[in-house]
């Protein structure tokens, strides 16, 4: 049997990540890590570590969120700090798959089709390290706070995230 690591969506965040020249290290988990809820579970790690790739369009051009697992996104903020003009839409499957490059439940932070304006949700830095998706449900990395705005290109916002409630 193959491994998931194999697969090409799965490859191309291995190779992103080293052509970054990151240390991190793709994991392939038993079980699925499709949500932030199962990530957490399947890692034995906090709800907060867990690195969520959201995607957004607003005016129609895509744009990523990495909030922490145990937060939301605050899309008037987002909106506010990308300086985009436009109505906050959360992209659908389709949308997500065009700008990324990958399905959502493996939606990694890096290695998209093209050029994607990422805020990174500061309160992540509570975590060390923190879980991304690697293109694969049931595939991570681990990574520092620091690495993940390197490696990823996007810069940190403390206003892009909120407590749920």
């Amino acid at each position: 049997m193959t491994s998931t690591l194999d697969r090409p969506s799965v490859r191309r965040v291995i190779d992103a990540l080293a052509a970054a020249g990151s240390d991190a290290q793709v994991i392939e988990l038993a079980a699925t890590a499709r949500s932030a809820r199962d990530a957490a579970a399947s890692l034995g790690c906090d709800l907060g570590a867990i690195v969520k790739s959201l995607v957004f369009t607003i005016g129609g051009a895509p744009v990523m969120a990495l909030v922490a697992g145990d937060r939301r996104c605050d899309t008037g903020a987002l909106r506010a700090e990308l300086g985009l003009p436009g109505k906050v839409e959360r992209a659908d499957a389709e949308a997500v798959k065009r700008a990324t490059g990958f399905s959502i439940g493996g939606v990694a932070p890096l290695a998209h089709e093209g050029a994607l304006p990422i805020l990174i949700d500061e309160s992540l830095g509570r975590f060390d390290p923190v879980y991304a998706a690697a293109g694969h449900p049931h595939c991570v990395f681990a990574v520092k706070l620091d690495e993940l705005v390197r490696v990823s290109g996007g810069r940190l916002s403390a206003a892009v995230s909120k407590a749920p409630g």
